[in-house]
């Protein structure tokens, strides 16, 4: 039997796989935790591909994939996961978003069970690199796993946000980002979790950059901050 779905898919398909598998092997997502997916072109079907619910991201089956429709109508492979309602609605509120990924990584949960610097910034201004790749990180309160008003809060921060928001972090749960490719995703997202390893392993001593420092940034340098 020929695959459902266009052959264009297939690049797209094995970029989703190739991400999953760097993140499980250099332990950025653990078990069944943490989900991917591509908003698709025209060309390639149209819809979504987004990773299979309890699927482990380190041995992720290209085929296997789901392909869903731009309303969430499964269109072929393995039952979508949970999170595909938080996922549409990024791409519903965020036009420049093409993929969205999820994880628990371990430094970001734990920097919410200790505390976060405040509600609106998970993180402080620490590094360059991070007000130049991550920018603003809010947290999205407390949530059951899958539940669906997780989206209205992220779909509500946002169009609330007056600079361009590419990730927020869910209490105990683990950051959501999102970027114009996954390998684009996995950037942010490791530059979000570093930070993050950072500020705890300094016991969060450091002072954050000056308002001087980061206006030298904003004005040599395309900010997200």
């Amino acid at each position: 039997m020929s695959q459902p779905w266009p052959d264009s898919q297939n690049a797209v398909r094995a970029d989703i796989a190739r991400v999953g598998a760097s993140l499980f092997q250099r332990g950025l997502v653990h078990s069944t935790a943490g989900n991917i997916s591509v908003r698709l072109t025209a060309e390639q079907g149209g819809g979504f591909l987004i990773t299979p619910t309890d699927a482990c991201l380190g041995f992720i089956d290209p085929a296997q994939l789901a392909w869903v429709s731009g309303d969430g109508t499964a269109l072929a492979g393995a039952r979508a996961s949970k999170t595909l309602t938080l996922h549409r609605r990024i791409y519903a509120a965020a036009p420049d978003a093409h993929c969205v990924l999820h994880t628990h990584s371990t430094h970001l949960v734990a920097l919410t069970l200790q505390g976060v610097w405040r509600h609106n910034d998970i993180l402080p201004p620490l590094t360059p690199y991070q007000l130049m790749k991550v920018g603003h990180v809010p947290l999205v309160p407390y949530r059951v796993p899958g539940d669906a008003s997780v989206a209205d809060d992220v779909a509500a921060l946002i169009a609330n946000t007056l600079r361009p928001l590419h990730a927020v972090m869910q209490d105990r749960l683990g950051p959501t980002v999102w970027h114009d490719s996954p390998g684009s995703a996995m950037a942010l997202l490791e530059e979000l979790e570093e930070t993050a390893r950072l500020w705890l392993l300094t016991e969060r001593r450091p002072e954050p950059l000056t308002e001087s420092q980061i206006a030298e940034l904003q004005a040599r340098f395309t900010t997200l901050w």
